[in-house]
């Protein structure tokens, strides 16, 4: 039974994780608007998606044979962030531009609520079957 509700939630737990990481993403961005030389970083929502989504293989991977394991790090689902292509040149290598951030960070902030949502009504809906 439990094999059911994870392939239920799945779709929408991996989205609000990668859109987790891509707000994590942006607000490093905004947060690093001075900084010299600093390139600013996004990622492809959809192709992380399809990754994340797809089968993995019992290759590549570190094992994990204790709960007390370190994890490889804040990136849960090995998205591969790319540098964002600057609009406009600085004088000191920033490549973050301001209004691309704040538009990226409430368009992800938007679709995370709505995914957000989506699962509740998800749980709701579930509930009510179950009670009745």
């Amino acid at each position: 039974m439990s094999s059911k509700l994870d392939e239920v939630f799945q779709f929408h737990q991996t989205a609000m994780t990668v859109r987790g990481y891509r707000q994590q993403l942006l607000a490093s961005n905004i947060a690093n608007t001075d900084t010299p030389n600093f390139k600013a970083r996004d990622i492809d929502f959809s192709k992380t998606m399809q990754e994340a989504l797809a089968p993995r293989s019992t290759g590549a991977g570190l094992a994990v044979t204790s709960p007390r394991h370190i994890t490889g790090g804040d990136n849960p689902i090995g998205a591969k962030p790319l540098y964002r292509t600057p609009t406009q040149p600085s004088i000191d290598g920033n490549t973050v531009n301001m209004d691309t951030e704040r538009t990226q960070f409430a368009d992800n902030a938007i679709h995370y609520e709505a995914n957000l949502a989506l699962l509740n009504g998800q749980i709701k809906f579930m509930m009510a079957a179950i009670q009745g």
